[in-house]
């Protein structure tokens, strides 16, 4: 144990004070804490203002007077306003960084005396560990014996790791908050759970924009209003949630529908608008396909960003607009910035925090739970209850989870895959036919090419590399399917099987593997290389 008491403290204006005689009929805290019987002060370092020297210099009389083995130590701060945060915690600071603690003393740090910007900052410096030492908190003594006596005091250690219930209780939150925004599924993907769990932390602690990647209908605007959600949960949100996929945004309106445009400003103008910013004001903006935007948007809008102000069409006066900012974007705009679609200047601003919503071809064990979360919402959507039975489900996850299941419009063919079967189904029960029914109608569009690959055309040029534009244009429809799959695919294996599904089965050995390796790097690729 160590040998010595040290207490350390600010010299209270109000609670401390007093020159007269009757300074001794109220209760004063620092004098007070000298007094407990129980609680022995060595020495009280005690904290004061300049101009308040003299008075301070008076207690440390008094507490002489009462507790002759208290050593009290004066010093001096320079602190002209005890309400300025910034000046406070820089004389508290600097105090701490010179101050000589030792290993065979004891220290408390008093916090009932002060500004409450001076409890705050010992506080945070304690809690720091700039100070090693616990907070001990003083009170009155109640009832007919209040002012008489030293009263009550607590002592309040700040290592959190003692407190197991507080932190569970903060572990509890952040999962209920993952939770929330996998919208309560119970997803088996480790690297998605880990993608969902630090994008948790990001959007709570930080106001930097959030940009989400991943091909089309990965789920960016169901995680951009879930997110919006839970920042609302916490009140971290005022204003209202806006939303608008840039693509929808074409020539002159595009200014006018994101910045609004005063009265006149150009033919058809006949009011005011507002635009999409300022409504944003207070909330959250999800701009979804942001690469789609004009190089002219792109500029108001990091200007946006960064100031939080913006000139409207035909305005002379800046709008002002504090927002926060979730982007989604199904392209590489790294390859846009260097073939000049898009700024790398507002790449630069909204990339700090990105994050890549892997497609439903690579989280295949996530399907089943998927699978059962748009049959427990069927019932909003049909009207309705949807149940499957154990074959019929068998059956489907089988296929669904089989590398012939491309998943091209990854849960958005899901979802509309159990909203066919679930409005097929008789007495809303799916059965074997039902499902063998939609599994045909799904080969049937994936072989046919019914989805839009321009999608993930920047994809496949970033996985091959600047070889690309040297190739023939057949050359590069062949090697763009193959390395669609290879990126669909959990192994080499699985890709040699889906590319070669029709012709092994005319072959009495088969190493589809082998084939699919020897064909990429006939274009110096590996499956390694282009899953990297």
């Amino acid at each position: 144990m160590p040998d010595k008491l040290v207490v350390l403290g600010f010299y209270g204006v109000n609670l401390d004070g007093g020159r007269s005689g009757r300074r001794w009929e109220k209760w004063r805290p620092s004098l007070a804490l000298c007094q407990h019987e129980d609680l022995v002060v060595d020495r009280f370092e005690l904290l004061h203002s300049p101009p308040h020297a003299p008075r301070a210099a008076l207690l440390a009389e008094d507490i002489a007077s009462v507790a002759p083995e208290t050593e009290v130590v004066l010093h001096a701060l320079p602190i002209d306003d005890p309400w300025d945060f910034e000046e406070v915690f820089e004389a508290l600071h600097a105090f701490a960084k010179g101050y000589r603690f030792r290993d065979d003393e004891r220290y408390l740090v008093h916090i009932t005396t002060g500004s409450h910007v001076m409890q705050i900052c010992w506080f945070l410096l304690t809690e720091s560990r700039h100070f090693p030492a616990a907070l001990i908190q003083g009170s009155p003594p109640r009832g007919r014996d209040r002012g008489q006596g030293p009263g009550e005091y607590r002592i309040i250690e700040l290592d959190l790791s003692r407190y197991d219930a507080l932190a569970r209780r903060f572990a509890d939150e952040h999962a209920d908050g993952v939770s929330f925004l996998k919208q309560g599924i119970d997803t088996k993907n480790a690297a998605f759970n880990q993608l969902v769990a630090s994008l948790e932390l990001v959007a709570l602690e930080s106001r930097e924009p959030l940009l989400l990647e991943g091909p089309t209908g990965a789920g960016k605007s169901q995680l951009a209003r879930r997110i919006d959600a839970l920042l609302r949960s916490r009140r971290h949100l005022k204003g209202p949630l806006v939303e608008i996929n840039c693509a929808t945004l074409r020539g002159d309106a595009a200014m006018s529908t994101l910045f609004g445009h005063e009265r006149g400003a150009f033919t058809g103008a006949e009011r005011a608008r507002a635009g999409l910013l300022r409504r944003a004001d207070g909330g959250l903006l999800f701009l979804d396909e942001i690469g789609e935007l004009g190089l002219d948007e792109q500029a108001m809008l990091l200007s946006a960003i960064e100031q939080k102000r913006f000139l409207p069409v035909g305005a002379d006066r800046e709008a002002e607009s504090d927002f926060r900012l979730v982007a989604g974007t199904n392209r590489d705009l790294r390859v846009a910035v260097r073939e000049g679609r898009f700024r790398e200047d507002l790449l630069a601003r909204i990339d700090l925090w990105s994050f890549r919503l892997p497609g439903l071809a690579e989280r295949r064990e996530d399907i089943e739970p998927n699978l059962d979360f748009e049959l427990d919402r069927a019932p909003t959507r049909l009207g309705r209850a949807v149940t499957m039975n154990r074959e019929a489900r068998r059956a489907y996850l089988a296929f669904a989870t089989s590398p012939e299941a491309t998943w091209r419009a990854n849960f958005r063919d899901l979802s509309a895959s159990v909203l066919r079967m679930g409005t097929l189904a008789p007495g809303g029960r799916i059965d074997r036919p039902t499902v063998e029914a939609e599994l045909a109608r799904l080969r049937k569009s994936w072989s046919d090419g019914g989805h839009d690959r321009g999608a993930d055309d920047d994809l496949v040029r970033h996985a091959v590399g600047p070889g690309w534009d040297d190739l023939d244009r057949f050359d590069q429809a062949q090697l763009a399917e193959v390395v669609r799959v290879c990126l669909a695919s959990p192994s080499l294996s699985e890709a040699g099987r889906t590319l070669f599904a029709k012709s092994r089965t005319r072959r009495r050995s088969t190493n589809d593997a082998d084939r699919l390796r020897k064909y990429l790097a006939r274009h110096d690729l590996t499956f390694e290389s282009l899953r990297g």
